[in-house]
């Protein structure tokens, strides 16, 4: 079975902030499969079902972006299984990037998943928040809201992580590696 696992903290003071991108790409997808979350545990919400033809479990930790990996103890899966959705600062705003292991890049949820299994060599759908221009702190900008002006894009992101995510269900990572990250030089190529 496949864990879609989507970052973000629990609550309604957090659900509209860059942080939350994962919960949000979560959301859209119980939605358009039809998996409807349950409370699991303290720690976890999540639905099983069946999308692009593979067993699928959608799933939101529920303890805070710095403790995600902790709900990943109790459940038993193999490494190449868990996809986690997640926001990434390196990543221009709007952009989804898709990724197999590697390092947590700063991201304190990343870095509790990798923590709480042993192992970095999980797929991410990586969507890109920019980082503030302001030079405002880090922390201040994950947790702060979108705007309005931020709405049509942050659709567009959410649905483009979906298709990420289906592609790698359909396809293989290494499929939606090539397309998307190809997409994202493609971009930066016209934009020159």
């Amino acid at each position: 079975m496949k864990i879609i696992y989507g970052l973000g903290n629990p609550g309604r003071r957090y659900a509209n902030t860059r942080h939350n991108i994962g919960f949000m790409v979560a959301d859209f997808l119980s939605s358009k499969w039809r998996i409807p979350f349950k409370s699991g545990t303290d720690e976890l919400v999540f639905g099983k079902g069946t999308a692009q033809r593979a067993p699928v479990m959608l799933a939101k930790p529920q303890t805070y972006m710095n403790l995600s990996g902790m709900p990943l103890k109790r459940l038993s899966f193999e490494l190449e299984d868990l996809i986690v959705i997640h926001d990434d600062m390196d990543i221009p705003a709007g952009k989804v990037r898709v990724k197999q292991g590697g390092g947590a890049g700063g991201h304190k949820g990343l870095d509790s998943i990798t923590c709480s299994i042993g192992a970095d060599g999980y797929v991410r759908i990586r969507c890109g928040i920019g980082r503030p221009e302001d030079g405002s702190d880090p922390k201040d900008y994950v947790l702060g809201e979108y705007t309005q002006e931020d709405l049509p894009w942050v659709k567009k992101q959410i649905e483009d992580a979906a298709s990420a995510v289906e592609m790698c269900l359909r396809e293989g990572v290494a499929k939606a590696m090539n397309t998307f990250n190809r997409r994202e030089k493609e971009n930066r190529d016209s934009d020159a």
